[in-house]
């Protein structure tokens, strides 16, 4: 057994849950998993078994609790420095954390009309005039992040970080909706999903018997 117990939903359509599980797969750090099916009877009862405010995803760190996803990548940064998940300039770290921090508070339209479903594709659906502001707006987030400060690799900083993880599950949906992009959108799209982790979360995905959970 590792020393970190992460709790999430389903693989296929908890979008909360692949940030700090993408985190922790890309900084390398071990940790085991407990999966808990969302929208079931027994659901709030067995999540408040690991967190008191009912929902997933859940951190546990030997008597510590962290819940949240930016608490457990912010917990995760200060935890594992040298993994880097924050930029190390602190100009390129304050807009790092203002655009993780805009992803977890805002496209609710978007999360509404195109819900995260890595088993399917749903061409044409979602297309509602909000939801395509939010991904105009999107796409300028990361064309901004990219042109400034993603010289020195892929992702939106350059090397991957929390903002990146933040991110992870809009590519996914773009992914699954059939969404056109800019090239360099397209590109960062490519590079989130073509991750080993990603493909081992999409196939994990896929073999739930519990589906998504549109």
């Amino acid at each position: 057994m590792s020393d970190l117990t992460l709790v999430i939903g389903n693989k296929a359509s908890s979008s909360w849950s692949l940030r700090p599980w993408l985190a922790l797969k890309q900084i390398g750090v071990p940790f085991d998993e407990i999966t808990i099916p969302l929208r079931q009877p027994e659901t709030k009862a067995e999540i408040l078994r690991y967190s008191p405010a009912g929902k997933v995803p859940v951190l546990i760190d030997g008597d510590l609790t962290v819940y949240d996803s930016m608490a457990i990548l912010e917990y995760l940064a200060e935890t594992y420095p040298e993994a880097g998940l924050w930029p190390d300039d602190r100009g390129a770290r304050a807009v790092a954390r203002s655009i993780a921090a805009e992803m977890h508070s805002g496209f609710v339209d978007l999360r509404r009309n195109m819900p995260m479903d890595v088993t399917d594709k749903h061409p044409q659906e979602g297309r509602t005039p909000e939801s395509l502001a939010d991904i105009a707006r999107i796409t300028q987030v990361w064309r901004d992040a990219r042109a400034r400060f993603g010289a020195d690799g892929p992702f939106l900083f350059g090397r991957f970080s929390a903002a990146d993880a933040m991110y992870a599950p809009v590519c996914t949906r773009l992914d699954t909706y059939c969404v056109e992009l800019d090239e360099v959108s397209q590109a960062y799209v490519s590079t989130v999903l073509g991750l080993p982790a990603m493909r081992e979360w999409y196939a994990a995905g896929a073999a739930e018997p519990w589906g998504a959970l549109l």
